[in-house]
C-alpha cells in the first residue's frame, strides 16, 4: 500500500473521528450550525448532478427542499384545530416526504428532459413563484404565514428530541446532538450514493450530454431520457435536504423557501467545484455557515451589524462574499474548492515523492549547484 493510500486512510479516520466528537465539545449554536451545512450539502449534491454533472440550469431548487419539508411535516403530524395532517410514522413520513418531492420533480421532468441552459432556469424559476404562493395560502397543510412546528423523528422507539432525557459519557444529548449523528449518516449515505453514479455509466453519459449533447445522441445516450431522470434525482436529493433541515430547525417557515435559497444552491456548487462531490459540499459548508459566522461575530467584525441599525445586516454581508467568492471562482479557480485542493494533493504528491526528492537534493540539481559553479569564470 503506498504512502499516499495509507495518507488518505489516515486523514479519513480522523475526520471520522472529529465529526463525531462534535457533539461533546460543541454548543448548540454549533450543532445547529453544521446541521444546517448537511442538510445544504445534500441538496448541493443534488443540485450539482443537475448542473454540475448534466449542465441542466436550475433556478427551482428551493421549491423541491419546500415540498419535502412540508410534506414530511403533514404526513407526521396529528390534525389540530384548522391544521391538518395524517398522524403517520415520522420514519414512514420522511421516506414520503422524499417520494413526494420526486413525484413533484418527476411531473415536471419532462420539462427538464426537453429544455436547457436558460429555458430550463426560466421555466424552473416559475416553480419559486408557484410554491410560494401554495406556502403562504394553503393553510390547512401549511400553517401559513406562521409555519408548523415539525414533529420530531422517532426511530425504532429512540426520539430525535430533548426528552426522554439521554447522557453519554457525561454529556446531556438532547435534540441536536441526536440529530447530528442522523445528519453525518444520511450526507454521508447521500454522498457515497452520488459519487458512485458519477464514477460509474449514468456519469459518464451526464457528462457526456453536458460537453457533448449532440455527440452523445450520436453514440446512442438517450439525451431527454438521462435529463429527466437527473432531474427527478435532483428533485428527491432536495426533498431529503429539506426534511433535513426540518427536524434541525424545528419549524418550518414560508419566506425561507424563496428565490435567495435557490440562489444560495447555486452559489454552493460554482463556489465548491461543479460536477464535484466534494466541491458540493465544500461550496454548502461555506455558503452556509458564513451567515451563522457573521451573526455569532457580528460586534467584532466592521461594517456588519444587527439589522436596522444602519451597517450591512449579517444575511447582506455574507450575499457580498458570496458574489465576491464567485467572481474569484470564475475568474482563478475555475475548479472551486475541489480543483483547488486536487492541485493541492498533486503538487504535494510531487513535492514528496522519491524520485522529486532525488532531483531536488541531487549535486546536478539546480537547487543545490553552487553560485560558483554556474559562474562564467568557472564555465
Amino acid at each position: 500500500m503506498s504512502r499516499t493510500v495509507i495518507l488518505r486512510i489516515l486523514t479519513g479516520l480522523a475526520a471520522v473521528a472529529a465529526a463525531f466528537a462534535v457533539p461533546f465539545y460543541l454548543d448548540g449554536f454549533w450543532l445547529q450550525a453544521g446541521l444546517f451545512a448537511m442538510s445544504a450539502a445534500v441538496g448541493a449534491i443534488g443540485l450539482n448532478l443537475l448542473t454540475g454533472a448534466t449542465g441542466q440550469l436550475s433556478l427551482g431548487h428551493a421549491f423541491f427542499l419546500a415540498v419535502g419539508a412540508y410534506a414530511y411535516v403533514y404526513f407526521g403530524s396529528e390534525p389540530e384545530g384548522e391544521l391538518g395532517g395524517l398522524g403517520l410514522p415520522t420514519p414512514a413520513a420522511a421516506v414520503l416526504a422524499v417520494l413526494a418531492a420526486g413525484v413533484a420533480g418527476g411531473l415536471l421532468s419532462p420539462i427538464g428532459g426537453r429544455l436547457k441552459g436558460q429555458y430550463l432556469g426560466i421555466a424552473t424559476l416559475a416553480l419559486i413563484f408557484f410554491g410560494q404562493h401554495v406556502l403562504f395560502n394553503a393553510t390547512p397543510v401549511t400553517g401559513g404565514y406562521n409555519g408548523r412546528a415539525v414533529p420530531p423523528l422517532e426511530l425504532f422507539g429512540f426520539a430525535f428530541a430533548d426528552s426522554p432525557g439521554l447522557v453519554v459519557l457525561r454529556v446531556p444529548f438532547g435534540a441536536l446532538e441526536r440529530l447530528w449523528f442522523l445528519g453525518l449518516a444520511v450526507l454521508a449515505g447521500a454522498a457515497l450514493f452520488a459519487r458512485g453514479v458519477l464514477r460509474g455509466r449514468p456519469g459518464r453519459a451526464m457528462n457526456t450530454i453536458r460537453d457533448h449533447e449532440i455527440a452523445a445522441g450520436v453514440m446512442g445516450v438517450p439525451v431527454a431520457r438521462y435529463r429527466a431522470g437527473v432531474f427527478l434525482l435532483s428533485s428527491m436529493y432536495a426533498g431529503l435536504a429539506g426534511v433535513l433541515l426540518a427536524l434541525a430547525f424545528q419549524r418550518t417557515v414560508p419566506e425561507y423557501f424563496g428565490m435567495l435559497l435557490s440562489l444560495d444552491y447555486l452559489a454552493m456548487i460554482v463556489i465548491g467545484g461543479l460536477g464535484s462531490v466534494a466541491g458540493a459540499v465544500a461550496g454548502a459548508v461555506f455558503v452556509s455557515l458564513l451567515p451563522q459566522l457573521l451573526t455569532r461575530y457580528s460586534d467584532a467584525l466592521p461594517l456588519v451589524s444587527d439589522p436596522g441599525t444602519g451597517g450591512l445586516s449579517p444575511a447582506e454581508a455574507a450575499r457580498l462574499l458570496y458574489g465576491v467568492a464567485v467572481v474569484a471562482v470564475v475568474l482563478f479557480l475555475p475548479g472551486g474548492l475541489a480543483g483547488l485542493a486536487s492541485r493541492t494533493r498533486a503538487a504535494g504528491r510531487r513535492w514528496f515523492s522519491p524520485g522529486s526528492a532525488r532531483r531536488r537534493f541531487s549535486p546536478s540539481s539546480p537547487e543545490t549547484t553552487s553560485p560558483e559553479s554556474t559562474s562564467p569564470e568557472t564555465t
